[in-house]
């Protein structure tokens, strides 16, 4: 129970179609296993309320709310609906991101609509979420703040936004633990590496044209350990880490999750 009695956000607590268990979703899950109140944010209403379904089929606790990370407004209200519901947020995971679904594409390739389009998702959406989240973890003088980048910052991933946007997302990070440390904020960063989720591989999948088990297999090829990726539950682990008290002097870190790519990449 290292989240007990907590009030905790997972934004992107929805997944995209396909097989096994997304980050968002899992991490959702997980916290409310270790005893959080989980609001679990997606843009699609129906599919956080599959997750909240999915908790409270545990015997967990957990409500469903819709966000579109694009627009401001948006998450103004999430945040208000949460302290209405709840009274205070302790942990704000944020695990919003998009590559080829959002037109992501090789430079040369690249329109500014693309680039908006993915930037607006994958970096902007965190920034303005914690905007809002912020002050009421400034208020409370605590609070822990998770939030997903890629291991793409670090190796040669192809298209241009998701590698750009997602290296902001860990200057986001560290810009948020050395302006609210004084206030017992953390906030930390977690790079997932080859990760089996449907949004990684499905989406490729259909995007391509090609059997998922054929994607499947050529990114199991290029994991260091076991030769297999990980999977949400991976992702979802070491984000409670970082979320409880146990991280409780742990702020700024960027920690990958990723089968030890990063070793090779160097």
């Amino acid at each position: 129970m290292r989240l007990k009695d907590k009030i905790a956000i997972v934004v992107g607590a929805g997944q995209s179609p396909g097989e096994g268990v997304g980050n968002g979703r899992a991490t959702a899950q997980i916290f409310a296993r270790e005893g959080a109140t989980v609001a679990c944010v997606d843009m699609n209403l129906e599919r956080a309320e599959e997750t909240v379904a999915i908790i409270r089929g545990e015997g967990h606790s957990a409500f469903a709310l819709a966000a579109d990370v694009t627009k401001e407004a948006s998450l103004k209200v999430m945040v208000d609906a949460v302290m209405a519901q709840c009274g205070r947020i302790d942990v704000l995971h944020n695990n919003v991101g998009v590559s080829i679904a959002g037109g992501d594409k090789p430079l040369e390739d690249l329109t500014e609509e693309d680039f908006d389009r993915c930037n607006s998702i994958n970096l902007r959406g965190m920034i303005m979420t914690c905007k809002h989240v912020v002050p009421v973890m400034r208020a409370q003088k605590s609070g822990a703040i998770v939030n997903i980048s890629s291991m793409a910052v670090r190796s040669r991933y192809p298209l241009v936004v998701y590698k750009t946007s997602k290296a902001g997302v860990i200057a986001l990070t560290e810009q948020l633990a050395y302006s609210h440390a004084d206030v017992g904020i953390r906030a930390n960063v977690i790079l997932p590496g080859l990760m089996n989720t449907p949004m990684a591989v499905d989406t490729r999948a259909r995007e391509w044209d090609t059997p998922r088990e054929e994607i499947e297999a050529m990114r199991n090829a290029q994991v260091p350990l076991g030769g297999k990726m990980g999977t949400g539950w991976d992702v979802a682990y070491a984000a409670l880490f970082l979320a409880c008290d146990e991280a409780k002097f742990i702020t700024g870190v960027t920690l990958p999750v990723d089968g030890g790519a990063n070793i090779w990449v160097r």
